[in-house]
């Protein structure tokens, strides 16, 4: 049997690092490519642990450049792609959309039409996993959850994209037989995401005693996934899934940003030895997001029952493992915040 070589993209991303090293380390019969552009969000110290394994390759290339993809797929003849590389902020899509289009759809259909022209002849272990998001499925109101049968109803330009992109993956299963299956997860958090998103930004500035920004109220409420139980899922989705179907993964752990927030305070209170209730006085609630979505809820039942996996943590248990890894980690949080990370490329790769 011919050794598997499959390729990641965003690999050096938040949940791509923690893919790529879980099958570089699960599985050293298969060679890993890591593609990543390295954008403000990409970062290779998320992955200096693996580096110098034998299976392991990183290729520093934007999925906006064709010919930068054709090369990397006729060097390295990949037989799966997993597809994570995407630009995810909801705030940045709001002031640059048209970044959003290239890389969320334009940059899907360059890989969908270079597996579809290299896999012309298709194998078993042929496969396009693309990785997605709840948001697509807009926002609810109720008591009701996402199911992978939900209408979409993208609300934001990030969700418009991602959504499209989806769309995408599905017409080239119909049309092309293209071997094709999604995931659409629920907001991550964990150990090396970039201080922009909320839990990270929380811990980084409660560290610092800054100002802790919330959007509106805080009642928005959205389902936290401990990001190795994403990776864990989408390692059973790969090799387990039904070529065509979509997996939900969420952590069925529904939470409001402000009892986050609060929880949030209460930990680093008690982790950096400050009086109880002391954090709490940095929040600061300021004006809501545009098309701010209220709720998401992800019910990620099929994959439980079809494919057996379940989260493993709790989110109290998760958030203090986040915080301790934050806290024990301050050169990379430093070298994030600073900008000085991206001198790591120039010394590694001389990109």
């Amino acid at each position: 049997m011919a050794k598997r070589k499959i390729l990641i993209t965003g690999g050096a991303g938040f949940i791509g690092s923690h893919v790529v090293r879980l099958f570089v380390n699960n599985y050293p019969d298969y060679d890993i490519y890591n593609l990543d552009f390295l954008t403000y969000a990409g970062n290779l110290e998320n992955l200096k642990d693996i580096e110098s394994a034998k299976n392991y390759t990183f290729i520093h290339a934007d999925i906006c450049n064709q010919d930068q993809l054709k090369d990397a797929f006729e060097r390295h003849r990949f037989d799966s792609i997993i597809h994570l590389a995407a630009e995810s902020h909801v705030d940045r899509s709001i002031s640059d959309p048209l970044a959003f289009v290239h890389t969320n759809i334009l940059g899907t259909v360059n890989l969908l039409n270079l597996a579809r022209d290299h896999w012309a002849e298709r194998k078993n272990e042929n496969l396009f996993y693309h990785i997605s998001t709840d948001e697509v499925y807009g926002s609810l109101e109720d008591g009701s959850v996402f199911l992978e049968s939900t209408p979409y109803d993208p609300q934001s330009p990030y969700s418009a994209s991602k959504a499209s992109s989806d769309h995408f993956v599905r017409a080239y299963n119909n049309t092309y037989n293209l071997p094709v299956v999604i995931s659409n997860c629920s907001n991550n958090y964990g150990p090396n995401q970039f201080p922009e998103k909320l839990i990270p930004l929380c811990i980084n500035n409660i560290k610092n005693r800054q100002p802790l920004p919330i959007y509106g109220k805080g009642e928005n409420i959205r389902d936290w996934l401990y990001v190795e139980d994403h990776a864990r899922a989408i390692d059973t989705i790969f090799h387990n899934g039904k070529v065509g179907e979509t997996y939900n993964v969420g952590g069925f752990n529904e939470w409001k940003n402000i009892d986050v927030v609060r929880l949030l305070c209460s930990i680093m209170d008690e982790k950096m030895g400050r009086t109880p209730g002391d954090s709490e006085h940095l929040i600061k609630f300021v004006k809501d997001r545009a098309g701010h979505d209220f709720r998401y809820a992800i019910d990620a039942t099929k994959l439980k029952m079809e494919l057996g996996w379940n989260p493993s943590l709790q989110f109290g248990e998760g958030l203090e493992k986040t915080v301790d890894w934050y806290l024990q980690n301050e050169d990379w949080l430093e070298h994030i915040t600073s900008g000085s990370y991206r001198q790591y490329y120039l010394k590694q790769y001389e990109i």
